[in-house]
């Protein structure tokens, strides 16, 4: 690629249904391996690293909930789903030569490590990956939130959300045909039009701490690197 990156580190944040893949449940291979590469290729290209991951492929707390769970319980084992996921990132990364370290904002001793900021950013200093688990490590906040979180805490240049359509639209794509496709968006105009990019407490934190948002496809994984180089199909928001 002959496009530099624009970013020097980057907040990724994953959903646990890209994971997933074709797949109805859990993590499928192919579609895991395709992803990590991608991330290896965006550590090689320069650009330290940062992961939220969350956990649609095993357990969603809303769908918990939603069947009469208590929401707290339901979040809470989400939580745990998510550290899940991190671990299994965390070992084929490694393996595929890229240091990474899970960190839980739910502690769980003798797993991975506890989510504190100073350690977080030492090991991004090193040259490693850090995958955030856990959430926020309360309940009732999205992944989507704990990504804007940890974006800011980590000194991130940009968050990345990866979802399955190539930006920000004015309705859902794959049943309206006539949905307008945004390239740039203020986070004002993200919460005034109610366009579910991400919730509103992610966009909020993005918006008061000036961190710009991309929106882009996870389709075709390597395509993720092509972004962040400024090239390729993305919406924008904050910049």
């Amino acid at each position: 690629m002959s496009a530099k990156p624009e970013y020097h580190r980057v907040m990724l944040k994953l959903s646990g249904e890209a994971l997933m893949g074709p797949s109805d449940f859990g993590l499928h291979q192919e579609t895991v391996e395709t992803i990590t590469n991608a991330i290896v290729d965006i550590a090689k290209a320069g650009i330290s690293v940062a992961i939220v991951v969350g956990a649609g492929n095993i357990f969603r707390g809303v769908s918990g909930a939603a069947s009469g769970m208590a929401r707290a319980q339901a979040d809470q084992m989400g939580m745990l789903a998510t550290v899940m996921n991190a671990l299994a990132l965390e070992d084929i990364l490694t393996k595929k030569g890229l240091d990474t370290r899970a960190m839980s904002a739910v502690p769980i001793n003798g797993v991975c490590e506890p989510f504190a900021r100073k350690p977080a950013l030492a090991h991004l200093a090193a040259g490693r990956a850090v995958i955030c688990a856990g959430g926020t490590g309360n309940p009732f906040f999205t992944t989507d939130t704990a990504a804007a979180l940890r974006a800011v805490e980590l000194d991130c240049d940009i968050l990345l959300k990866a979802t399955q359509v190539d930006g920000v639209y004015s309705d859902d794509p794959k049943t309206n045909p006539d949905a307008t496709r945004f390239d740039n968006l203020s986070y004002s105009e993200v919460l005034a039009k109610n366009l579910q990019v991400m919730d509103a407490a992610a966009i909020s934190i993005a918006r008061e701490n000036n961190l710009p948002v991309i929106i882009s496809s996870i389709q075709d994984p390597a395509s993720m690197l092509s972004v962040l180089c400024g090239q390729g199909r993305f919406t924008i928001i904050g910049k």
